[in-house]
């Protein structure tokens, strides 16, 4: 038996048909680090280790396709890339490293000599030097590749030194050994040494530990400092003159990179050839769809060639960004970094990205300036625009986007407005853009904004006002009545909203005042109608 520092261990709770066992690829995520984890597939005999008190333990194969090897393989790698460590399949890699800085992570069916759980470790085992591994059993774990792979990464990081990152009240009483994280969808986040079965995106995390509310763990500090590794070395300047060229071919650019620390900040310079439309994709690396496996919330700004932002990108649901915008030619700039969102911390944003750049050439503008601006004053979205053209307007429409990607109209605006403000019921970031046509055809879309709403509204929000036709747009955050009623208090329209946007066709012809009333049973809301 080892010393008092080595018998502390700590089992990962769980949550079984035998799968026919493949041939294990050979994988290295960074093959340069001498530091070394190594995900072993295929069976092992453990002995002369603390694990053993009753002698050697013959572990079985994991019973994983070579399918599912690669993409744990992928997930476990992506938890680690930050680290200048190498997660290997390969044993050969295992065994040159030295014995104080490698850990062997026995993915295995054979479990009843343990006991119930997805996996266990001895806590700091990774420095001992003596071949101590840990377990991950995946027979228990129903061989299921996310909470196989979940589980790899949480074991792997008691081996690192790391506790449980647990969850407390106000009063200071533990309410759970793990921190099961928060939110759903791809954002939804977990700690990985908590709980990460249940959530998309699963970090090293900054936060209490098993041991008491304020025994803050930072995990990231941690295994960078007692492991005999560090970070990887930056791989992208955060300077703009020493910004990474990403040269466009075929109209076409690909770059990719690594966010090792929350302080790094990639720079790319790219060369627009000429007036024309660029689409970027910003995505972090993953396993999926939904950008499963991805350990990384990205966020994008766009930069002139004078250095001067021009917008940020970072889609409030997603951890992809996306840029589609027309721009001059000239230099531009790309910053990327990773950053939290309403669940996740800023803490560990981190991981690998690739950037896909494509530029269509356009027509030059029939107009010298299409910008648009906007504000926050409390919960009210205050939004205001420039057109300087030659052409006639005959259409602009107001957009927005909750997702980055897709748009959907706000209202059409007179063609003489400038200006429009509005409380949005949606909470989080939304996206603005203005979508104009000129009288010669062509259609053209302004720069994209980014405001992000309270979403503290409790009742339906009229969207446009004055109107000018008989259709009144209303954004509601539920199921609502409404009755529509002219100073007369005569009742010209009522009925019932959906959740969401909602289109009504009135009876609002001639111009005036009306009122427009919503109730839920027990909760009335009233708004002025200008009709023009």
């Amino acid at each position: 038996m080892k010393t008092s520092r080595q018998t502390l261990l700590l089992a990962l709770s769980l949550f079984c048909a035998v799968i026919a066992q493949a041939q294990v690829p050979k994988y290295n995520s960074y093959p340069s680090a001498s530091a070394v984890i190594f995900l072993d597939f295929d069976g092992h005999t453990v002995s002369g280790t603390s694990w053993n008190v009753s002698g050697p333990i013959y572990c079985g194969a994991s019973g994983l396709d070579s399918t599912k090897i690669t993409t744990i393989f992928n997930r476990v790698s992506e938890d680690f890339r930050p680290f200048n460590v190498n997660i290997t399949t390969d044993s050969t890699k295992y065994l040159a490293a030295p014995l104080n800085k490698r850990m062997r992570v026995i993915l295995t069916v054979t479990s009843d000599w343990y006991g119930s759980a997805g996996g266990v470790a001895f806590v700091s085992s990774f420095t001992w030097g003596d071949d101590t591994p840990c377990f991950i059993f995946t027979a228990l774990l129903n061989y299921n590749v996310k909470n196989i792979s979940e589980a790899c990464s949480h074991e792997t990081g008691h081996t690192l030194g790391l506790y449980h990152q647990s969850t407390y009240d106000g009063s200071c009483n533990k309410i759970s050994d793990y921190n099961y994280g928060q939110g759903s969808g791809e954002i939804g986040w977990a700690p990985i040494m908590g709980v990460g079965y249940y959530q998309n995106l699963t970090l090293w995390n900054n936060g209490p530990n098993s041991y008491g509310c304020t025994n803050y763990q930072s995990d990231l500090s941690v295994i960078t400092s007692i492991n005999g590794f560090g970070f990887r070395t930056d791989d992208h300047s955060a300077s703009f003159g020493s910004a990474t060229m990403a040269t466009f071919s075929g109209n076409q650019f690909n770059v990719s990179g690594v966010i090792e620390q929350n302080t790094d900040q990639d720079l790319f310079r790219f060369e627009q050839p000429s007036y024309g439309h660029f689409v970027l994709d910003a995505i972090p690396y993953n396993v999926g769809t939904g950008n499963s496996g991805s350990d990384l919330d990205m966020q994008v700004t766009l930069y002139d060639a004078t250095q001067t932002q021009l917008n940020v990108f970072n889609p409030g649901t997603l951890l992809s960004s996306v840029i589609d915008t027309l721009l001059n030619a000239g230099t531009y700039y790309l910053k990327l970094e990773g950053k939290g969102n309403m669940y996740a911390p800023n803490y560990a944003s981190l991981g690998s990205y690739s950037l896909e750049g494509n530029f269509t050439a356009a027509t030059p503008l029939p107009l010298r300036r299409l910008e648009l601006f906007g504000e926050l004053n409390g919960d009210q979205h205050i939004l205001n625009w420039l057109i300087d053209a030659d052409e006639q307007i005959i259409e602009m429409i107001l957009e927005y986007s909750i997702d980055g990607r897709t748009f959907e109209p706000v209202l059409s605006m007179d063609e003489s407005s400038r200006n429009y403000s509005y409380k949005p019921v949606t909470a989080g970031a939304i996206q603005y853009r203005l979508n104009v046509t000129f009288d010669n055809g062509r259609q053209y879309y302004s720069n994209i904004i980014t405001l992000k709403s309270s979403g503290k509204n409790a009742g339906p929000v009229l969207l446009g006002n004055p109107v000018i036709s008989n259709q009144v747009r209303i954004s509601s955050p539920g199921i609502f009545d409404y009755m529509i009623y002219d100073l007369s208090g005569k009742v010209i329209n009522k009925g019932r909203l959906n959740a969401g946007l909602n289109n009504l066709k009135t009876s609002i012809d001639a111009p005036g005042m009306y009122v427009i009333r919503f109730s839920n049973g027990g909760e009335y809301w009233s708004e002025k109608i200008m009709r023009q």
